[in-house]
């Protein structure tokens, strides 16, 4: 599937380690986070990057104490119907001000990137939308009208400000 973060399709250096699996002795992983609960001091004093992805049912809240050492945040959407990423973004963003790689996996179609966008998103794993479906995703309404953790000016505040 292509990785495309800032606007172009990129190399995916990250591996996703299932539950069942061994971690290998190096690289950047990205692990559940019921197996980062378990293996918590384990993954963090390895010597490589450390990524962890949460399904729809868990709770960001779980993370906050460790974002400063998170490189990756990957959110998955495992049907397009299920919008608990979207406020799962906005959790790490706007209220523990998280600075790394969110990445949004799984069912991730074109019509969603905007939001996923607005909602804190900075790179999308997907097979539903090419690079050039992604950018005019990216670039399709130039106003809002809510504030969002993308930190875009929402047209209301724009027009009460003159």
């Amino acid at each position: 599937m292509p990785l495309i973060k800032h606007g172009a399709e990129i190399d995916d250096i990250w591996a996703y380690v299932p539950d069942e699996a061994d971690l290998s002795p190096g690289g950047c992983i990205t692990v559940s986070l019921a197996r980062f609960r378990s293996e918590r001091e384990i993954l963090l004093a390895r010597n490589t990057d450390i990524g962890v992805r949460l399904d729809p049912e868990d709770d960001p809240h779980e993370l906050e104490e460790f974002l400063d050492r998170l490189q990756l945040i990957e959110i998955s959407f495992p049907k397009y119907t299920d919008g608990r990423g979207y406020s799962q973004a906005q959790l790490l963003r706007r209220r523990f001000n998280y600075a790394g790689e969110l990445r949004a996996v799984g069912h991730v179609l074109r019509d969603q990137i905007f939001y996923m966008n607005r909602s804190g998103f900075d790179a999308y794993e997907t097979a539903r939308a090419d690079l050039h479906e992604v950018v005019e995703a990216l670039n399709e309404y130039t106003e809002v009208y809510q504030p969002a953790a993308a930190g875009q000016v929402p047209v209301y505040r724009k027009r009460h400000k003159g």
